[in-house]
């Protein structure tokens, strides 16, 4: 469970704020009445969860996020970032008190609509009782002002410290240690960012540059807005001695890439890649959603600066920039794997965590299709995507048997290989099962019907079964949640290898935060 029992935050804060200390779990008393066009102001304690099956503690319920404005100032001297979040929110029920995820956040103060409010810091909460109750279907604007720092140590952070200032991989559950907010995919909003740092650095932001401004003290101050809603794990936030390189993809498309100014000609190779990557893959999943794309090789060379290669921050994926540096033929599958994120992820993110393989499975099942389209060999020697699906299909019942069905992950294995391959071995049933111009149909309409928002395994169910004409709906449940392998549609040939009754789920946590099981790597 990711509730954990740490107090964070500094003494003189939660001093500051003994009097809800006090106050425990315990529901406020509050006078009830009714606002003018009848919401009622009688207030409760909002549910510190949204009920994530993988992780049942993050997320809070009782309002909805509408939009994020971040304000940070990075000292490059104390590496230190102090930072203002301003979130303007919807409440779906009255309340006297409602909570945010936040963890290793130094907390100073919170407003709700100007006015000074309680807070405490319990665990990975950041409990907020305002002056008066929020009535239900209110908005109102929350103010959080704080220090953070990136090297701090953590039971799990998103700070990417680097040599020169930092980056953020948020992913799955960790955007809460960089910014206080609603921790949750199915809770996406606007974000605008504005980040201060020394004049001699850069700072980039998920969205577009929409101001530049030159203060005093030789700083300078970089506000970016997003023009479609972002999840909380999927916001990038970079500061560095970048060069920002623009080039031009399809159809006028702006892609930009943040490059260290000392690894930006060995990386062109790489960089050079995207407009390909983005072409090809508009031709089978329509148009790119966002404004703009590119790739962030961060400023460091640290094995453990974070536990994946890439990963799909919105507008902007993250990379480890050794990686980069290989032949097109090392790189090219996983780069479309990531590209394929803004489609599968950011445009359509998940209603749960258990929701995962819509991301990954897509995201490896369109990587492989290009990495055997240019007859590269992946990591077993396959050449071809039907070579590897067959190889798939023999794991099935073992990967059933250590790391569950692909929609039924848990916290230790979510990132497993049953919900990349898995999930890609479930799409390549279903396009047996229908055909391949039904399920190009099938993928494009679920995008277009949930785009901008988060859907759940059985959205998608519903849109093949809609699509297609055909009821698939216990096809797919037999191959998402089944504890052994169905037949494979065309191929009555293949086989599953029998698993010892030995064979068991590892203990312990492991792997909760792997993130090394695409098959495009």
């Amino acid at each position: 469970m990711r509730y954990r029992t740490r107090v964070t935050g500094p003494a003189a804060a939660l001093i500051g704020t003994a009097a809800v200390l006090t106050g425990g779990t315990t529901a406020h008393a509050v006078p009830g009445g009714t606002t003018t066009d009848g919401a009622r102001t009688e207030g409760t304690d909002a549910p510190e969860t949204l009920g994530d099956p993988v992780f049942p503690a993050l997320g809070n319920d009782g309002y909805r996020v509408t939009s994020y404005h971040l304000d940070f100032s990075y000292d490059a001297t104390t590496a230190l970032v102090d930072a203002a979040a301003t979130l303007e929110i919807r409440t779906t029920q009255a309340l006297s008190r409602f909570s945010l995820d936040a963890l290793g956040l130094d907390i100073a103060t919170v407003q709700v609509d100007g006015r000074t409010a309680q807070f405490e810091q319990v665990a990975e909460k950041l409990r907020i009782t305002p002056p008066r109750p929020l009535p239900d279907r209110d908005r109102a604007t929350v103010r959080v002002t704080y220090t953070a720092d990136p090297r701090r140590t953590l039971a799990h952070t998103a700070w990417v410290p680097t040599p020169d200032g930092f980056a953020v991989c948020p992913q799955p559950d960790s955007a809460h240690t960089v910014f206080p907010c609603n921790d949750h995919p199915s809770d996406k909003a606007g974000f605008t960012v504005r980040i201060t740092v020394p004049a001699t650095l850069k700072a980039v932001a998920s969205g577009t540059l929409v101001c530049t401004e030159d203060l005093a003290g030789d700083r300078t101050a970089y506000t970016y807005r997003s023009r479609s809603p972002i999840a909380t794990e999927l916001v990038q936030i970079t500061v560095g001695d970048y060069v920002v390189k623009q080039r031009q993809g399809p159809h006028g498309l702006p892609l930009r890439d943040v490059v260290p100014v000392a690894r930006a000609e060995a990386l062109e190779p790489a960089l050079a890649l995207t407009p390909g990557l983005v072409e090809w893959l508009e031709q089978r999943l329509g148009a790119y959603p966002f404004e703009t794309y590119g790739l962030l090789p961060c400023n460091s060379d640290d094995p453990a600066a974070f536990d994946f290669t890439g990963l799909e921050t919105q507008t902007l994926t993250l990379y480890k920039p050794n990686y980069l540096l290989q032949a097109e033929p090392k790189i090219g599958s996983h780069m479309m794997h990531e590209l394929v994120h803004s489609y599968f992820g950011n445009s359509v993110s998940p209603a749960t965590w258990a929701d995962l393989w819509l991301n990954e499975g897509h995201a490896d099942f369109y990587g492989l299709l290009y990495r055997y389209e240019r007859g590269w060999p992946d990591s077993l020697g396959l050449t071809t995507f039907e070579a590897r699906m067959k190889d798939t299909y023999a794991r099935g019942d073992q990967w059933r048997r250590t790391s569950g069905p692909v929609a039924a992950p848990n916290a230790a294995n979510l990132f497993d290989s049953q919900r990349y391959l898995g999930g890609v071995l479930v799409l390549y049933a279903l396009r047996q099962l229908i055909g391949e111009d039904a399920f190009h149909a099938v993928e494009r309409a679920f995008l277009a019907r949930h785009r901008n928002s988060s859907a759940s395994t059985e959205d998608y169910i519903a849109v093949a079964c809609q699509v297609s004409g055909q009821d698939v709906s216990g096809f797919l449940r037999d191959w998402l949640y089944g504890t052994t392998t169905p037949r494979m549609p065309g191929h009555p040939d293949w086989t599953v290898t029998p698993v010892p009754p030995s064979l068991t789920a590892p203990r312990g946590k492991s792997g909760a935060r792997r993130h090394e099981n695409s098959a495009t790597l």
